[in-house]
């Protein structure tokens, strides 16, 4: 028997990430207006100090960087320790690496995943005794639709968010027992500050690149994009279910844009499935 939905719809504490701006910011400010209480971090606390002036005693307010494990360490046993409990732990901190395949360097690559994937596996990592001890909880990783199909030019962007997705879907089998829930949200494109200079970084380019790049980025201008704003009562009702799911999607435009890219993925393989069985050998 577990804790798990002691607090469905009132009274949640969450620890979440990248709180300065974007959904971030949007699902902090939120949860703490439906009467929750928020451990919110951000790089710099003066980018989230107008919400402890809004919100006082029910919001703490953290300095992180999710790439320095020891800070991280810190900050959730800091929350932790304020708060009594952890009910959500929402990694949400992450930025995209514009570039294509050729183009990216190697640093490029790690610095990307040191944030999308290594911190927030440090988060996690410091969460789970925590949350063990308790005997609930729910981990909350911000995936996004290119967890499942992908576009050129941020492909690292996406190969990241494809490693984000195997790392819960295995965390999630390996926590059920001790009463631990996992959810990958999956947002489709939304008009955040996401796109934004400060959170993307810019691989050293490639001229023979440059017409491809100024024709995918104009395909993108014409993107429907969602609003931020009307996201937070769907993500509540999926943080308040008895049993949330492993992947909620947010947003119309996934769920056809991936059931057409596995569509076309089960047709390869039905395809070639003579030639792959005689590989088999027996």
């Amino acid at each position: 028997m577990t804790h798990q939905n002691d607090n469905a719809g009132a009274g949640k504490v969450w620890f979440i990430t990248g709180t300065s701006r974007g959904f971030g910011r949007v699902w902090a400010d939120a949860a703490l207006k439906r009467g929750d209480k928020v451990a919110a971090t951000a790089r710099t606390v003066a980018s989230i100090a107008d919400l402890k002036e809004k919100y006082g005693a029910n919001i703490l307010t953290l300095e992180l960087d999710v790439t320095k494990p020891e800070q991280v360490k810190a900050a959730v046993a800091e929350a932790y320790n304020h708060f009594g409990r952890l009910d959500v732990v929402l990694n949400n901190a992450g930025y995209s690496l514009v570039g294509t395949i050729e183009e990216a360097s190697a640093n490029d690559v790690r610095a990307l995943y040191e944030t999308n994937i290594f911190g927030t596996l440090a988060v996690i990592q410091a969460a789970l005794p925590l949350l063990r001890k308790q005997g609930h909880g729910h981990i909350l990783g911000v995936s996004s639709s290119l967890g499942h199909v992908t576009l050129p030019v941020i492909g690292y962007y996406c190969s990241s968010k494809w490693a984000f997705e195997a790392i819960h879907e295995s965390l999630a089998a390996e926590v059920k027992p001790f009463g631990i829930n996992v959810t990958i949200i999956e947002p489709g494109a939304y008009a955040t500050e996401f796109g934004s200079q400060d959170s993307l970084k810019f691989s050293a380019g490639l001229d023979i690149y440059t017409d491809f790049k100024t024709q995918f980025f104009e395909t993108l201008k014409d993107m429907e994009r969602g609003d931020p704003n009307a996201t937070p009562e769907a993500l509540f009702k999926m943080v308040d279910a008895e049993q949330p799911p492993l992947r909620f999607n947010l947003g119309s435009h996934n769920l056809p844009w991936v059931r057409g890219a596995y569509a076309e993925r089960l047709a390869t393989w039905e395809a070639w499935d003579a030639v792959s069985s005689s590989a088999q050998g027996n």
